[in-house]
């Protein structure tokens, strides 16, 4: 395979992306940073096809949009290792989607690997080929790009297609080919790129373990700094600490002396910011609320844990008698929810409920 092309003009993209848009199979990677921002700054796009490796500059060409047909066709797989991130930095620059996608690594684990292999472990183990990791900390943004980083952006996608078709021999080999294609499949809801802020609140472990007023001040607070985290582009730490949430949630302040008692921050917040959270808090107040049950506590009782030893019994084994990883079938967080109630879980839908639902409903009668 030939060096790495670098593209950094839109005449030139322009034809990268009508050659693309013949292939009937791209190898696709990103380069990109988000350390000091909301939204994934894209460094780089890495393409190999026909032989060939190409690099795109998004920083010089800016509009992506010549590459939307190509990689949406329906024809067309787009390979792809640990595909989510990748498409959601594409999908914040466009607003499409890449479809269809082949992540290698979820085949991986499909096929009895780690379900986390990373992709040089992965090509060394089908290939025998050893990837150096040596730029995995390397700022992308910087231009000039070194010949070492240029190498190591072109071998992130150079293997792709031979490490997909030995994953789809032992897929066709084992009947799985269907996992893999419904797993993917998952990742095209745009949802996953674009979540409603109303929903950040799921991001803090514990929160559902507060009283309910203060359960509904804790949701407010994480739905305010979602918004405002998007709005500015910053890390939502920068905006407000998970630890500052369930200080707001447990004080309820109602005003800026109030709000600055309970956060207890070095530097005060500043005033606009102050304000609309305060007015997030007070409409909160105002809401029926989402969640209008009585609190319960989300520690499962001791016939609950006793349930979920008996459940991850069932997954190991059957995991053992597919050879894959048991977080395959039914991680344990969903264990606990099943031993707990709940039923609207990956595990009881799919392939997976055939593989392994029906055995946990029955073992939930």
């Amino acid at each position: 395979m030939a060096d790495a092309i670098w593209i950094d003009r839109d005449e030139s993209l322009a034809q990268l992306a009508r050659m693309l848009e013949q292939q009937s199979s791209i190898g696709l990677d990103t380069e990109f940073l988000r350390e000091r921002t909301f939204f994934p700054k894209l460094c780089l796009m890495q393409f190999a096809a026909a032989g060939e490796v190409w690099c795109v500059d998004p920083l010089e060409v800016g509009n992506l949009e010549p590459l939307v047909e190509a990689l949406t066709a329906a024809g067309s797989r787009k390979i792809v290792h640990a595909a989510r991130q990748d498409l959601e930095a594409f999908y914040l620059n466009v607003k499409r989607v890449i479809s269809p996608v082949f992540d290698t690594q979820i085949a991986a684990g499909c096929i009895g690997l780690k379900p986390q292999i990373g992709y040089a472990d992965l090509v060394k183990t089908l290939l025998n080929v050893t990837v150096p990791k040596g730029q995995t900390r390397t700022d992308w943004s910087r231009r000039p790009l070194s010949a070492a980083q240029l190498e190591y952006a072109a071998d992130d996608v150079k293997y792709l297609h031979e490490v997909a078709a030995k994953l789809t021999e032992r897929l066709r080999a084992l009947g799985r080919e269907h996992w893999v294609t419904e797993d993917c499949l998952a990742l095209e809801d745009p949802r996953w790129y674009e979540p409603d802020p109303r929903q950040a609140w799921k991001r803090l472990r514990n929160l559902g373990l507060l009283p309910r007023e203060a359960r509904a001040r804790g949701r407010a607070a994480a739905a305010w700094r979602e918004a405002v985290a998007r709005e500015r582009d910053l890390p939502r730490g920068w905006i407000l600490a998970d630890a500052a949430i369930f200080s707001i949630a447990a004080a309820g302040p109602a005003n800026r002396e109030e709000l600055d008692a309970a956060l207890r921050l070095d530097k005060p917040m500043k005033e606009s910011l102050a304000e609309s959270l305060l007015e997030a808090l007070r409409e909160s107040a105002g809401a029926a609320p989402e969640d209008p049950e009585p609190h319960r506590d989300l520690r499962p009782t001791p016939e609950q844990k006793a349930l979920m030893e008996r459940l991850a019994r069932i997954v190991d084994g059957r995991a053992q008698e597919l050879g894959v990883s048991a977080e395959i079938l039914a991680p344990r967080g969903e264990l606990k929810a099943l031993a707990m109630g709940a039923r609207n879980v990956q595990s009881l839908s799919g392939w997976r409920r055939g593989e392994i639902g029906e055995r946990l409903l029955a073992a939930l009668q």
